[in-house]
């Protein structure tokens, strides 16, 4: 689910850039450059500080304080960014971040007529999450058939992820009132059709439908989303339930808690994919109103991950509590980041530590595998994914993601007799999973065994993922070694446009184009294989064949193999 975002919600996310002439203004150049330069590369931290010293010189530019608005809001520091919007004009440009913090401000204190009159006033956040703050405040003030009729009309619209998220609200509302029964006919997708299933979606309705007496309907809907993500959350409000099962409902309470989960739903429903400043200020406003929202920092942290920004990331994770399903979720993502930071080995020791303090959840040991096998550690990553399969059902559908990394790991820890075995395990229960055709399909190429089911895997891994440079490489490559020369040169001609600057699949194709009797395109391919930095076994191999030929090379590389 994305939604659409207008103009001046691209510019924001964007980053459109100050004016020029602050440059020549006395005393700002050198903090202005700096902030200028930040906000280019969406360093939030270092855009706020650069922008607070500019505006030490120029304390009344409105463009410096809308920038610095931004960036504060962005890394959660509201106080600052209050102050700032308390400096800014009505008819200042970036106003309407001011309005946004304004706005959050008055929802988390619960001052809901101002907020309502803020917005009736013309000076709201934009229509993607006016119409439904409104309907929130409206009920915050007790006025239960207005709020109803602002979600309804926004539930109705033409279709779209706007209209979605209106009918997932208004399902909130009907909980929130205590209309169990209206919100089941939401969540179910009687009313309105299905709608995306998110992990909040899923606890909403488990709740609900534990309100409506019907626990093992609620365990069922749990059942069905863990067997395919084992989603901590989800794990333990299915304990909680069988526990308790005449539990209160306790997902969303009150008006506030909806303006909250407003700003989360939309910054969910953006993505990154405009940009990740809006959403992720949104992020910043869901949590500032209700500090409760863990899920919003955590949306933060991926957003910022997303951006390129692992160590603001971490900074994020690191503000959710480490207690519970949610501080669980937040220690893997700040892996990831310390991950992303160059910081491997520090990452893997978090997720050693996180899988002792948890040793039953599979996720953590499965993320711990992760982390190992980007590290090349693969027999050790190999031990990781072990202790998470022995954590689960075997025979459950999201187990084949962890047999194929397994069967990687111990793929490239040359144990390949139990890889095989992992892979085909992993195909058993999905059977269609193109990756997994793939690797398994190009792994059987490369040792010359069963070719024929090689194609057959490798052909029905491009039919799923027609667009996949790999994997369309990996059919040109098994054409090539059945000999079928000349139906190779199409898959691989089409891999290396979608995978230009890979220096494996431009060896291939030079490889192909030899065979073929197209001996000077073979020689361009293979010096474009060496200009995209290939290991150094691959170029000097790559070297060789452009200084004796192919059919030498392989002639040498036979009798090599036969010595051995």
């Amino acid at each position: 689910m994305r939604l659409a975002v207008l103009p001046i919600a691209v510019a924001l996310a964007h980053g459109v850039l100050m004016p020029a002439v602050a440059q020549s203004r006395p005393g700002i150049a050198g903090s202005y450059l700096a902030a200028r330069q930040a906000v280019i590369d969406g360093n939030h931290r270092e855009a706020a500080f650069y922008l607070e010293q500019a505006l030490i010189t120029d304390p009344n530019d409105a463009e410096l304080i809308g920038r610095a608005i931004l960036a504060h809001a962005a890394l959660g520091q509201w106080e600052h960014a209050l102050n700032n919007a308390a400096r800014l004009p009505d008819n200042a440009p970036r106003r309407e971040l001011a309005n946004l913090v304004e706005l959050v401000e008055l929802a988390r204190q619960g001052e809901f007529a101002a907020a309502k009159g803020m917005i009736e006033a013309g000076r709201g956040v934009g229509h993607l999450a006016d119409g439904l703050v409104l309907a929130w405040l409206h009920l915050g003030e007790g006025d239960k058939s207005a709020a109803v009729d602002g979600f309804t009309g926004l539930a109705k619209g033409e279709g779209g992820s706007l209209a979605e998220i209106a009918r997932y609200h208004l399902a909130l509302a009907r909980a929130v009132t205590g209309d169990f029964e209206g919100a089941d006919v939401i969540l179910s997708g009687e009313a309105y059709g299905p709608l995306e299933a998110t992990t909040r979606g899923i606890q909403t309705h488990a709740q609900v439908l534990v309100q409506l007496g019907q626990q093992d309907a609620a365990l069922e809907l749990l059942d069905n989303t863990i067997s395919l993500t084992a989603d901590p959350v989800l794990l333990e409000l299915r304990e909680l339930i069988v526990a308790y099962p005449a539990r209160p409902y306790d997902f969303l309470i009150d008006a506030k808690a909806g303006v909250a989960e407003v700003f989360f739903s939309l910054a969910q429903g953006m993505g990154g994919d405009n940009g990740a400043a809006l959403p992720l200020l949104y992020t910043r406003a869901a949590h500032r109103i209700d500090n409760e929202h863990s899920d919003a920092l955590i949306l933060a942290g991926d957003l910022l991950r997303q951006d390129g920004l692992p160590h603001l990331a971490a900074d994020a994770y690191a503000e959710v509590r480490s207690e519970g399903p949610k501080g669980i979720a937040a220690r893997l993502g700040q892996a990831e980041a310390m991950f992303d930071m160059g910081q491997g080995a520090a990452a893997a020791a978090l997720l050693q530590d996180l899988a002792g303090m948890h040793p039953d959840l599979a996720t953590v040991h499965g993320a711990l595998g992760d982390v190992l096998r980007r590290q090349e550690r693969f027999a050790d990553a190999a031990a990781a994914y072990s202790d998470a399969l022995v954590l689960m059902d075997p025979d459950q559908p999201r187990a084949w993601f962890l047999y194929y990394v397994r069967g990687i790991s111990l793929e490239r820890d040359n144990r390949w007799d139990e890889a095989e075995r992992d892979f085909r395990r992993a195909l058993a229960l999905n059977p269609d999973q193109p990756q997994v055709l793939n690797y398994l399909g190009y792994s059987l190429v490369e040792q010359h065994r069963n070719l024929d089911e090689a194609l057959d895997m490798i052909e029905r891994a491009v039919a799923a993922e027609p667009q996949s440079g790999y994997i369309v490489d990996s059919l040109g490559w098994v054409l090539y070694r059945l000999g079928r020369f000349e139906d190779a040169v199409d898959p691989m001609e089409r891999a290396v446009r979608l995978r230009p600057n890979d220096p494996i699949i431009n060896d291939h194709l030079g490889d192909v184009y030899y065979r073929v009797g197209r001996r000077r395109e073979a020689e361009f391919q293979w010096h474009r294989a060496l200009s995209f930095d290939p290991t150094r076994e691959e170029a000097a191999r790559i070297r060789l064949k452009l200084e004796l030929g192919l059919t030498r090379v392989l002639e040498l590389e036979s009798i090599a193999d036969r010595t051995q």
